[in-house]
């Protein structure tokens, strides 16, 4: 292939529908039962081998591709994902107000129980977004209250993970009220595993759950445009060595290096990126279309880096682009004068614009409380973000295209 072939071909990937989904093929087999008709013979589902990762001292061996459920509302995608060999399903209480955990379990009855792992989290209600630390008025039945709703929505009598949900500060997870009650539905038998999910201070909280000894598995952010990746992934051995079992999410990145849409980061590159680490047992990036599965199942195949794709993996920063990933590091908070909470607002704006996806954007800021959005009436903005993000512009978008009521914007 010529030089400048190549190049078109990487052009056009950067330019296919959000979340990277460029495969030439869909899964024939899932889309043959969608539309009633019989599959053609050279149709048939394609055999893969899944590379298969151990989930640290859970002895849980899982294909390196799992499924992060919360995208969608889609029983029939995720029947072709379990048909596809991935067995993982993340979850949460609070995704869809309950309602992605009665779509799962709609799914998953009927199925062999040993034929797929669940692991769910709790709402995450009771934590103060702005300082990350948990109210005083937290007690454990918060947490144990959650678990019996979840398990009541996925029809089943235990989860194989329950985790602490969006911990932000390390103290948070080393709290009393949080240890008792995660050891209690593990002593009950309603959570096989117990483990923290974290997208904000990862080094922290990793070593926190490190230092408490009960912790499991850890679901965090992992992926080529964090600016503490250093500390990250040094965080992420130290677990390892401790026998806890890694999960990595938000693996694309944002999916867009800018908001308009027209410069996409190379979602085969990404997905490549984060799981070539081994200590990374599994991923679970948003999958919301059969295209996307096909185009995931792809990439596992084969895990090397091209050249290209290395070189697509800088195209933002060539291009002078902050992209829409949110680091989280929460710097910005005490510069603003309102304390708004702007790494969960910045976080909403990517599910909106990098994923597509408002309903996801309204959700984010319904749980973290938010109500009140003061940026339009601010009459000047105080903060700089470290990724060079217009936070002003930003949140007053998010809070126009995701309806927060007009009252919040006062």
């Amino acid at each position: 292939m010529s030089s400048e072939k190549k190049k078109s071909t990487r052009r056009d990937f950067l330019k296919t529908g959000a979340l990277g989904i460029a495969a030439g093929a869909f899964l024939p087999s899932a889309l043959g039962a969608a539309s009633g008709e019989e599959p053609r013979k050279s149709d048939e589902k394609k055999e893969r081998t899944h590379v298969h990762r151990t989930l640290g001292r859970t002895g849980i061996k899982l294909p390196i591709l799992s499924f992060g459920a919360g995208g969608t509302s889609d029983p029939s995608l995720v029947r072709a994902v379990l048909d596809a060999g991935i067995t993982h399903l993340d979850t949460a209480r609070g995704y869809a107000r309950g309602n992605n955990e009665l779509m799962l379990g709609t799914v998953i009855k009927g199925r062999p129980r040993d034929s797929y792992v669940i692991g769910t989290k709790s709402a995450n209600m009771s934590i103060d977004n702005r300082t990350g630390i948990y109210k005083s008025t937290t007690t454990g039945e918060t947490f144990l209250r959650d678990l019996d709703e979840s398990l009541k929505a996925l029809g089943l009598e235990y989860v194989d993970i329950f985790y602490v949900h969006g911990a932000v500060r390390g103290e948070s997870i080393e709290m009393d009220a949080v240890l008792k009650a995660f050891e209690q539905a593990k002593q009950s038998g309603k959570a096989r595993w117990i483990g923290i999910s974290t997208h904000r201070n990862e080094p922290e909280v990793i070593r926190a759950a490190i230092k408490t000894k009960i912790w499991d598995v850890v679901l965090t952010s992992y992926n080529f445009r964090q600016p503490h990746l250093a500390e990250v992934e040094k965080s992420i051995a130290e677990a390892v060595a401790a026998g806890i079992g890694i999960v990595a999410m938000k693996t694309q990145a944002g999916v867009f290096w800018d908001a308009a849409q027209k410069q996409q980061i190379n979602m085969k590159a990404s997905l490549k990126w984060s799981l070539r680490n081994e200590n990374v047992a599994t991923a679970i990036p948003g999958i919301t279309t059969l295209e996307q599965l096909e185009h995931d199942l792809a990439v596992v195949e084969e895990l090397a880096l091209t050249a290209d794709e290395k070189k697509d993996l800088k195209l933002g920063a060539a291009a002078g682009l902050p992209g829409l990933y949110c680091a989280q590091c929460g710097a910005c908070v005490e510069q603003c004068r309102a304390k708004l909470d702007i790494p969960t607002v910045m976080r909403s704006y990517m599910y909106a614009y990098g994923y597509r996806k408002p309903a996801q954007a309204r959700e984010t800021l319904a749980e973290a409380n938010i109500r009140r959005v003061p940026c339009a009436k601010c009459p000047s903005c105080t903060v700089s973000c470290t990724l060079g993000f217009p936070v002003r512009e930003r949140a007053v978008d998010i809070a126009r295209i995701t309806s927060v009521p007009e009252e919040f914007l006062a």
